[in-house]
């Protein structure tokens, strides 16, 4: 029985007798014999993505690429826009729920016995994000779960990875932040009615991909300095420290710093390359942590940091975040 294991290579066939072994299977023809996106078969907006990079169609070049982070740049099927029923599933797609599955391959030919190449499986996909001002087509970027691949790996495939450039002495000292009106619940929904980004930023979960999170807080810890500064408080300035550098990261907050007045402010720093409706992910003791010290707790969100922005923006929740915000379980521990 073939069994379905990241990076293992699969044929087409291969794909079809794992998800829909019941039903006939063409070489090059039909639906699991040769197109690029397959529903799976009773299963509601469950897919099979098979990619092939550098693939031309009609007057379309697919660019498609994956970063050093597991991200996904990807174009749906050109005659697609953005009200086909697969892109709205795409769009509001949530992994909790529902699976997507990427098999890819660098190229159609194996060169040397002129048969097609076969597919590596890379794991299930999450939303990200994608362009709502190109359609026909659509072009998203996904978060490629659990992501682990090794450079030996990428070589045998023959995948180029692309590298995400992020300087911390450019972002920290040469940036400021811009800060903007947090959004509301009610924009929030209307929002995801308009399949924008509602998934969380599934590279900055991992603990390996922590350097987006630091320079966000680096941003945070500049900016509070800076507000203290001009308001002639340099002896608070003096005073903020970056407590989830120093201690790490289980006090509860990331940065002490203080009002005009010196009331300590606790805060803690949520930081994105996606945008202002990203939601993100808390621990049980910083949700804790915000009722306990709800009149002291600052909730920085920054968003849209990255290198091709040049003002990466922040928004600001006070106070206890059980009471402004929806909390939705992903995990749960069982007795």
């Amino acid at each position: 029985m073939i069994q379905l294991q990241r990076y293992q290579q699969y044929s087409r066939k291969e794909v079809h007798d794992i998800f829909d072994p019941y039903s006939p299977f063409t070489p090059s023809t039909g639906t699991w014999g040769m197109q690029g996106i397959v529903k799976i078969p009773n299963r509601l907006k469950d897919y099979v993505f098979f990619v092939t990079f550098g693939q031309k169609q009609g007057d379309h070049t697919f660019d498609e690429s994956i970063t050093e982070d597991g991200i996904l740049t990807w174009q749906s099927q050109p005659k697609q826009g953005l009200h086909d029923q697969s892109i709205r599933d795409f769009i509001s797609h949530d992994h909790l729920n529902h699976n997507i599955h990427l098999f890819l391959r660098t190229r159609k030919m194996d060169k040397t016995t002129n048969k097609s190449m076969p597919y590596t499986y890379l794991g299930r996909l999450a939303y990200l994000s994608h362009d709502p001002e190109r359609e026909k087509p659509v072009y998203f970027k996904w978060q490629i779960l659990d992501w682990e691949i090794t450079p030996e790996l990428a070589k045998e495939m023959n995948l180029e990875i692309t590298k995400v450039v992020m300087d911390e002495q450019d972002y920290t000292y040469r940036q400021q932040l811009v800060q903007s009106e947090p959004p509301t619940n009610q924009s929030v929904k209307e929002h995801a009615n308009h399949f924008s980004a509602r998934l969380v930023n599934y590279a900055e979960e991992n603990q390996k991909k922590r350097s987006i999170g630091l320079i966000g807080e680096q941003l945070v810890l500049e900016h509070e300095k800076r507000l203290l500064r001009d308001a002639g408080r340099h002896d608070l300035a003096d005073k903020v420290r970056h407590v989830s550098v120093i201690e790490g990261d289980g006090a509860g907050y990331d940065i002490l710093s203080f009002t005009h007045e010196g009331q300590e402010k606790y805060i803690e720093v949520k930081t994105t390359s996606g945008g202002k409706h990203t939601p993100f992910y808390m621990t049980i003791n910083e949700v804790n942590f915000s009722k306990a010290y709800a009149n002291q707790y600052y909730l920085y969100r920054v968003y849209n940091l990255r290198p091709d922005i040049k003002s990466p923006e922040f928004y600001i929740i006070r106070g206890d975040i059980s009471l402004q915000k929806q909390l939705v379980a992903t995990q749960f521990k069982v007795f």
